[in-house]
């Protein structure tokens, strides 16, 4: 007679997303709301702030001559601190990325410093050490040379919070790709200059666009270091956001609300572009990986 045999069946295991319909829905419902109170709800008042008086008034606080001047100095610290970004930048990733050597790791450290240290703490640092009672003052002020509550502070201050950026976008994607390309490129009688204008350049294009893209939005809109290091000179020293705070503190909110909603438009543009630069990279790593 023959025995039966009592079999368990296979326990199939839960796949992730089988959640039921309404933990999805209410997850997606929280996440829109939090959206929408933290973020849409006051880019949209400081739009309607800004047109709250009419067009008229909202052109006038954009056509003053501090307003004017506050934006001329801030697109001249981002033409310069960008520059000096990229070139940074991609000497730094070529460094990691493509050789080994000692204190590789420190580099790397040092690079992530300006996303742990506070913005306002690194205009402490460079104030104690251009001020006029810091370490580098006398001798400043001997050769009659202005650092800080000037233009070369300012211009400090952003390129120390912004040189992550550019640098963080290249390291990963170059060690991705290693150094075949440029040592084939090299063997065949390239030059050095020539295998990166070639070679190197063209695989890093996207990535190195969307690091300068937010290389330029930080370097916008950056408060907290040009604060410490401005001086708050109307006309002079006072970047967008800092005209931005005189102008609330003075209760002119109109004027305020106005300039502020151009660092608005700038996030925004910037959001556009940041979504179209990751849409091209993921284009285009997906294609390496097919290919592979």
């Amino acid at each position: 007679m023959p025995q039966s045999t009592d079999t368990q069946p296979l326990r199939v295991p839960r796949p992730p997303t089988s959640d039921p319909p309404w933990v999805r829905r209410g997850l997606i419902a929280l996440a829109v709301l939090f959206l929408a109170s933290f973020v849409l709800l006051p880019l949209v008042l400081v739009f309607a702030e800004a047109l709250r008086h009419g067009v008229g008034t909202f052109m006038q606080a954009l056509v003053e001559p501090d307003a004017l001047a506050a934006i001329r100095l801030t697109l001249l610290v981002a033409a310069i601190a960008i520059p000096a970004n990229l070139v940074f930048g991609i000497c730094a990733a070529w460094a990691i990325a493509k050789f080994q050597f000692p204190g590789k790791q420190i580099l790397v450290t040092l690079i992530d410093l300006p996303f742990s240290v506070s913005p306002v703490v690194a205009g402490l640092i460079y104030l104690l050490m251009f001020g006029a009672q810091g370490w580098l003052g006398p001798w400043l002020d001997e050769h009659d040379i202005q650092i800080v509550f000037a233009v070369p502070g300012i211009v400090l201050a952003t390129i120390f919070v912004t040189f992550p950026f550019i640098a963080r976008e290249l390291i990963p994607l170059m060690a991705e790709q290693g150094s075949d390309d440029e040592q084939a490129a090299l063997s065949l009688g390239a030059s050095g200059w020539r295998t990166f204008i070639a070679v190197t350049l063209p695989n890093i294009r996207w990535a190195l666009l969307y690091g300068v893209l937010l290389c330029t939005a930080r370097a916008m809109g950056e408060f907290g270091a040009v604060s410490i290091l401005s001086g708050h000179i109307r006309g002079l020293t006072n970047t967008l956001p800092l005209h931005v705070e005189i102008l609330y503190n003075e209760y002119n909110f109109a004027a305020a609300f106005a300039v502020a909603s151009l660092l608005a438009l700038l996030a925004l543009v910037t959001l556009g572009l940041k979504s179209a630069l990751e849409w091209r990279l993921d284009s285009e790593r997906g294609a390496a990986g097919r290919r592979e």
